[in-house]
């Protein structure tokens, strides 16, 4: 009996202990369960590792989650946070087998593409990112000196757009071999040990130095020539401006000498009007005034008075209004002649100095070509002048002893004389001499006279035709 108790008594205790294992296993297991399932965050990579199914070596996850098998699988993250590295490429040789240093920094990062991810998967995980950083900087030198070694110093300096897509096409096409991806390029300079890229800039910079210059100068040009026009037409506007408003004054003058003389008429007018009235009036008093009798006799003797005295005085007034109007007449049309005179003399002063200045123009234009002519040396200019005045010179000594009769010129000689030359020589040697020579008539202008001008021939051969001319006729 007591033995019944205590297996009921054991039972009784045994089954709630039991349900309450059961229990706990169950939150165990259901512990263990959530913990496996991972989520993947918006800044790595989630790689499930182990026996993933699919012929994979490794299942990646961005963006997602995974639950993660107890035993059989694993798991690791992946860092997507960017790396900067400093590629300071040093005498790399070019095209041209010139040497230049390009100073660069590269922005790489793990590709969240699905193939490349999977590479990041099988060659960077478990490495740091100082190890990654190291790999990645031995592919961008190799890849950049390749790069270098393809272009010209022109091209690398001239085109870094098409630099930097060189250089983002071979590296990137390296670094997705290993998982990673190219973010950004940066080449600080260019710079080359034989000073080959520094010339090239000076050269661009002269360049533009010298088209901004060209710029400045032509712009100064149309400037002054616009402000040279304005100024034409300011003065010609004006000019027509003033002409208008004396024309417009004159027109005014004639109609205020008009309107005066009409109102002077009209005055006159109602002067003789206003006396008449007042004459007609007087009379009327004077006729209400006197006797019945003396009113016809008086009124006949003022009409006769009123008569005369119309004959008398109206055309003297008229006389006087039309001396007037004839002086006034007068004094404009002499205004108007004195005015047609001064313009006569105006327009006759402006032609003269329009010809002139075109007298000038044209000498000025002559003359320049005569120096151009004269591989612009003014001196041999003004030797081509003489030149061709030179026969008129000539003809102008000529004509200073032209006219001597030498047959009228006795001379007595005894036939002696100094170094050979008979007296009647000496005389037309000396008579000769009174001729300004060519080369005196240099010397007071200030010039000299060329050297084949100065030779004994050219002074022989001028007193050898003056003798010929005045040597006496047959």
């Amino acid at each position: 009996m007591k033995y019944l108790l205590m297996q009921q008594t054991n039972f009784d205790l045994g089954f709630p202990i039991a349900i309450i294992f059961a229990i706990l296993f169950v939150f165990v297991f259901f512990i263990i369960l959530i913990k496996r399932y991972k989520r993947c965050p918006s800044d790595r990579i989630l790689v499930v590792y182990g026996k993933v199914g699919g012929g994979q070596s490794a299942k990646c996850i961005h963006g997602g989650a995974a639950f993660i098998i107890p035993v059989i699988q694993d798991y690791q993250f992946l860092d997507l946070t960017p790396i900067s590295i400093e590629v300071n490429l040093v005498n790399a040789l070019s095209k041209q087998n010139i040497r230049v240093n390009v100073p660069s920094r590269f922005t790489i990062g793990i590709s969240t593409e699905p193939g490349i991810m999977q590479n990041a998967a099988e060659r960077l995980l478990g490495l740091n990112q100082d190890s990654i950083q190291e790999l990645a900087q031995e592919i961008i030198f190799g890849q950049l000196r390749l790069v270098v070694a393809s272009m010209d110093i022109e091209e690398i300096n001239n085109d870094r757009d098409k630099f930097l897509t060189n250089i983002s096409q071979s590296v990137e096409t390296e670094l997705k071999k290993v998982g990673l991806k190219l973010i950004n390029v940066n080449i600080t300079d260019i710079v080359d040990e034989s000073g080959y890229i520094e010339a090239l800039g000076k050269e661009a910079a002269a360049h533009a130095i010298n088209a901004a210059r060209k710029s400045v100068a032509e712009k100064t040009r149309d400037g002054s020539i616009g402000e040279a026009n304005a100024v034409q037409d300011e003065r010609t506007q004006v000019a027509a401006a003033n002409a208008q408003a004396v024309e417009g004054e004159n027109t005014a003058k004639i109609a205020v000498a008009n309107s005066d003389s009409l109102r002077r008429q009209r005055e006159a007018e109602a002067e003789r009007v206003a006396n008449a009235s007042e004459k007609v009036q007087t009379a009327k008093a004077l006729e209400e005034s006197y006797a019945a009798e003396q009113l016809a006799e008086t009124a006949r003797a003022e009409r006769v008075r009123s008569s005369q005295m119309a004959d008398i005085i109206v055309p003297a007034e008229i006389d006087k209004k039309k001396v007037e109007i004839d002086a006034e007449a007068e004094a404009e049309q002499i205004r108007r002649r004195a005015k047609g005179e001064a313009d006569a003399i105006l327009f006759k002063a402006q032609a003269e100095a329009q010809g002139q200045f075109e007298i000038l123009t044209k000498q000025a234009a002559g003359m320049e070509q005569i120096v151009k002519a004269a591989g612009n040396n003014s001196k041999d200019a003004v030797l081509l002048l003489i030149a061709d005045k030179l026969p008129e010179l000539v003809k102008m000594q000529s004509e200073a002893i032209k006219n001597i009769k030498i047959d009228k010129i006795t001379v007595w000689e005894n036939g002696g004389g100094k170094d050979g030359k008979t007296s009647t020589a000496n005389f037309l040697s000396g008579m000769y001499k009174s001729v300004p020579p060519l080369q005196e008539m240099f010397n007071m202008a200030g010039m000299e006279l060329p050297e084949y001008l100065k030779g004994k021939n050219v002074k022989s051969d001028a007193e050898a035709e003056v003798i010929e001319d005045k040597k006496p006729k047959a």
